[in-house]
């Protein structure tokens, strides 16, 4: 039974009626900081937060009584005065003649459940409000949309086609558990059902953007596909798309995100020339004001025979991840 207890991963500590440790198991020693020499002979005060001294007094009551007590959630202070959360069960010591002489208390280390528990409820958090800033996106959608469409069928199209954009956004997030996404992967992710991937390059720092960002680029980019693959670089032969970005240092010491969608495109293959409808469409409002808008930056947009041209400029705080951000401050190109 003494090999048992000492080779527990469960701290096993024995206390007489008066809440004075008498037996103190190396799991113990490995859980809150103290030797066996040193917590043996002191009352288990010593490892209870004083606002929960209340709580040693009542458990002791109840052993008194005959009970025991079942497993519940508490926190003890370990010897460097950090607090740890723990599950304590404590059951009563009776002697041979049937008298209860002390209590057993175990206590298991559940610091990785609790945390586990705090980012659910965080990502539940951010999950609720990304999904009702994403109901409003959709209801902002379906009524620019239905203001431009010429038929139900042309409306359902480009509904669909928006809404799965967000989806892939979404899917980004969702993989890494909302806690951000690549520039990089994002820009694939959205110009991926456009093909001609040979036509597209990318170059710029690996950037870990947070998720306002993913979601307000992500709607971007689609429609900057969209608008290439129907009219501009996409829509012929011969032409690209080029997406650069850059970190940069403003002359008040700002660090600023900029980025910038170039295409050219053969004079007959649409001259990144939308028409007017889709012009004034929801595309437009999307590059001119919404992303620039929601990421507290500007943009401009800049159409010419055979060429196209998106710009964004924001607080670099406003894209990325704090404390990750710029994973690599080199350039790479695709």
């Amino acid at each position: 039974m003494a090999a048992i207890v000492d080779s527990s991963f469960d701290a096993i500590i024995g206390k007489d009626l008066n809440s004075v440790i008498t037996d103190w198991n190396r799991a113990a020693e490995r859980m809150f900081g103290y030797s066996a020499q040193e917590a043996i002979g002191r009352s288990m005060l010593l490892l209870i937060p004083e606002h929960l001294h209340d709580e040693e007094a009542d458990i002791i009551g109840r052993i008194r009584n005959g009970e025991g007590v079942a497993s519940f959630d508490t926190m003890r202070r370990r010897k460097d005065g950090s607090l740890l959360a723990v599950s304590i069960t404590v059951s009563p010591i009776r002697s041979l003649s049937g008298n209860i002489v002390g209590a057993s208390t175990i206590a298991r280390d559940i610091t990785a459940a609790k945390e586990s528990e705090r980012r659910i409820r965080l990502l539940m958090r951010e999950v609720n409000h990304r999904v009702k800033n994403q109901f409003a996106v959709i209801l902002s959608m379906v009524r620019e949309t239905n203001k431009r469409s010429a038929s139900p069928g042309e409306f359902e199209e480009m509904i669909r086609a928006r809404i799965m954009a967000l989806s892939r956004s979404h899917d980004l997030l969702v993989t890494s558990e909302w806690a951000g996404a690549s520039l990089f992967d994002l820009i694939q992710e959205h110009l991926k059902p456009f093909g001609h991937e040979e036509r597209i390059s990318l170059s710029g720092p690996l950037l870990t953007l947070q998720s306002n960002a993913v979601q307000n680029l992500g709607m971007a980019f689609h429609e900057l596909g969209t608008n290439s693959s129907k009219y501009g670089a996409l829509a012929g032969e011969g032409g690209r798309v080029e997406i650069t970005w850059t970190v940069e240092t403003d002359p008040e010491a700002r660090r600023r995100f900029h980025l910038v969608w170039q295409e050219t495109s053969n004079a007959d293959a649409g001259n990144g020339e939308p028409n007017e409808e889709t012009r004034k469409g929801f595309g437009t409002v999307v590059l001119q004001r919404v992303a620039p808008q929601a990421l507290g930056g500007s943009s401009s947009l800049e159409r010419s025979p055979g060429q196209m041209k998106w710009t964004l400029t924001a607080p670099l705080e406003a894209i990325v991840v704090p404390q990750l951000g710029v994973e690599n401050e080199g350039d790479f190109s695709v």
